[in-house]
């Protein structure tokens, strides 16, 4: 199920962490229900409610009227596989926009304006302990 993925981190067959990504309202499902009764591995899941993750969100591209959903959901994830990301320090567009937004390429003020710090909240809910 491409909507349902794990990824196991062992070290000398141990496993230390498992890890899911689910996407679609039924996978959502299974996976709560694993929660709920305790028969959850996982330490961290990534959760879309979109079928296919992002690339067959609401807000993506619409088939034609001489398209096929699937056919475009394929081109879709080629094009997205075939794209090959810059650095961000080797992008012209990226300095351009630098220069421009923080009139400046200096690490210091992206720093201020951009950069966010993230801690853990954990919340009690229906005898289920959330961290995020």
């Amino acid at each position: 199920n491409k909507d349902f993925q794990e990824v196991r981190l062992e070290r000398d067959g141990t496993v230390l962490l498992c890890f899911a990504s689910t996407y679609g309202f039924r996978n959502i499902q299974n996976l709560v229900q694993k929660l709920k009764r305790g028969k959850s591995p996982y330490h961290f899941v990534e959760v879309m409610a979109c079928p296919s993750g992002c690339l067959n969100g609401g807000g993506q591209v619409k088939p034609s009227s001489s398209q096929n959903q699937k056919d475009l959901l394929h081109l879709v994830e080629e094009l997205y596989k075939a794209e090959r990301p810059l650095l961000p320090e080797n992008d012209a567009r990226v300095a351009e926009l630098y220069e421009t937004w923080l009139h400046t390429l200096g690490e210091e003020r992206a720093k201020q304006l951009l950069h966010t710090k993230y801690h853990t909240v954990e919340k009690m809910t229906n005898g289920l302990t959330i961290k995020w």
